[in-house]
């Protein structure tokens, strides 16, 4: 199947939704991302909206059904992760990144915005690193 190019720009694009095995994937990725960030497991499980005891069962194997949020936050991070080993050459530094104050939010680092809990906290790093990077 050859791959066909879409535009994005028009009003009416809505993007492919994400599948079940696509979020999985998505899911055991964020994992591993969580721990190269240094995250706790209950930070991680604000950032995924879960409960604690849901995200260390997921965690441990037991991924149960991701729903339309939980999908777009996994979205989400996978974005800002991708942004991150664009903009930074050395993969320690795009982790480190995460914690490190910024001026862009006031003084406060990417992982405090995130761990405001809301979907929109995730969406506003993201919307700032794609734009450092001069993506959209």
């Amino acid at each position: 199947m050859a791959l066909q190019l879409v535009d994005t720009t028009l009003p009416d694009f809505r993007p492919a939704p994400i599948t079940d095995d696509e979020a999985g994937a998505m899911f055991r990725a964020a994992v591993n991302l969580f721990r190269l960030w240094e995250l706790t497991d209950e930070e991680a499980a604000v950032l995924l909206d879960l409960p604690l005891r849901t995200y260390r069962r997921w965690k441990a194997g037991e991924i149960g059904r991701i729903d339309r949020d939980g999908k777009a936050r996994l979205s989400n991070l996978m974005g800002i992760h991708k942004a991150l080993r664009l903009i930074f050459r050395e993969p320690q530094r795009a982790y480190g990144w995460i914690g490190k104050p910024n001026a862009a939010f006031g003084g406060r680092s990417a992982l405090d915005i995130m761990l405001g809990g809301e979907l929109t906290d995730l969406m506003r790093v993201r919307r700032y690193l794609d734009a450092e990077r001069g993506g959209w």
